[in-house]
């Protein structure tokens, strides 16, 4: 198993934004310190809590700090974005990481985004899927391009220069494209099915009950056998809220008190969720009323926390739940505490993810 991180990332409404750029900087440095393959970072426009407004200059930012970890958007909200933008600033970064890339894409969960783009009241999926295939065809072809759409009409056939250069967009440095993967935010994800057929791989979101996570996986491999590949464990990808510390009682206060910020992370996500529409995603009963859902059963629910040994041993259960998978991504946090919060991470490298593969590897070999 590979270690990876996710960060949205979610801080207290009010904290300073430089502060929480920075904290949101170095968590790529100490994860890269510490051997973490990969990061994601999420962006969204309209919202005081989840303060990074664009994934790739973020990225950008990090990529002369950085040397091996590959970075990724988690993720770019397609709807929000003109695809030629998208195609043309993707195919930048890309260059300028030369092969850490990642593309996460998504149609956006955040309706105050929706709302300001003028999107609240259109058909965002189907806007994700057509500039997703607007991008790939720009990449894949060449000026003046000429695709049509129902929300989007890109050429440069008025304008072309070819011997200047004029109406031409770049092409990404990893061929044909970086590696492009989805996020799966709902039980029995027909996007995992449609991303998987077309190539892509998912990552289950850490907010989602471990029985909606063991969904994702068939749907995945349903989508593997339509695009005519085999499903491997190993390029799925599994996001998990952990808080691990030296000793118990630090552990227990520090995730599940209510004025900590695994608490405060959920308070905020939860809230948005569920006037969303989407309380079921903490339900195991589906026919369980909205008000039974609260944020301490979320966190007792969705966090796993403890000393090396414990958190190990939930790990283990989890993974046995859900079944293989191939990257854990450490869900990020705010750093309320930044020592803890750095802490946490080191034990998760050092001391749980050794003994998770050694606990694989027996398992393995019985």
């Amino acid at each position: 198993m590979r270690l990876g991180f996710f960060t949205m990332p979610i801080h207290p409404v009010g904290r300073s934004l430089s502060e929480t750029l920075e904290e949101d900087r170095e968590l790529a440095l100490v994860a890269e310190r510490l051997g973490f393959v990969e990061g994601f970072y999420g962006e969204h426009i309209t919202d005081a809590a989840e303060t990074i407004s664009s994934s790739l200059i973020f990225i950008a930012w990090l990529l002369r700090e950085t040397r091996t970890i590959r970075l990724g958007t988690g993720t770019l909200n397609l709807p929000n974005h003109h695809p030629a933008a998208v195609a043309a600033q993707v195919a930048m970064v890309d260059h300028m990481a030369q092969g850490r890339f990642i593309m996460g894409i998504s149609p956006g969960g955040l309706l105050s985004d929706a709302e300001v783009f003028g999107n609240l009241d259109k058909d965002r999926t189907a806007m994700f899927v057509e500039a997703i295939d607007h991008i790939l065809g720009i990449w894949s072809g060449d000026p003046p391009y000429n695709l049509q759409g129902k929300y989007w009409t890109i050429s440069t056939e008025r304008t072309l220069i070819p011997e200047l250069g004029q109406g031409t967009i770049a092409k990404p440095f990893q061929k044909p494209h970086p590696p492009i993967v989805v996020t799966g935010v709902a039980p029995f994800s027909k996007g995992i099915t449609e991303a998987a057929a077309r190539g892509w791989d998912p990552i289950s979101a850490n907010f989602l009950l471990p029985v909606w996570v063991k969904s994702h996986w068939p749907k995945y491999a349903e989508g593997c056998v339509k695009g005519g590949r085999a499903a491997d464990p190993a390029n799925w990808r599994v996001a998990k809220s952990i808080f691990v510390a030296d000793d118990l009682a630090t552990a227990r206060h520090y995730a599940t008190s209510p004025d900590g910020p695994y608490y405060g992370y959920y308070r905020s996500l939860a809230a948005k969720l569920i006037r969303n529409g989407r309380a079921n995603l903490f339900k195991r009963d589906q026919s369980q009323p909205d008000s039974s859902v609260t944020i301490e059963g979320i966190v007792n629910d969705l966090v796993i926390w403890g000393t090396p040994a414990k958190v190990t041993e939930e790990l283990m259960a989890f993974r046995d739940q859900i079944g293989d998978f191939g990257t854990l991504l450490y869900a990020a946090h705010d750093w309320k505490d930044r020592k803890l919060g750095i802490r946490s991470m080191e034990l998760l490298a050092e001391k749980v993810l050794p003994a998770l593969n050694t606990g694989l590897r027996s398992s393995t070999a019985a």
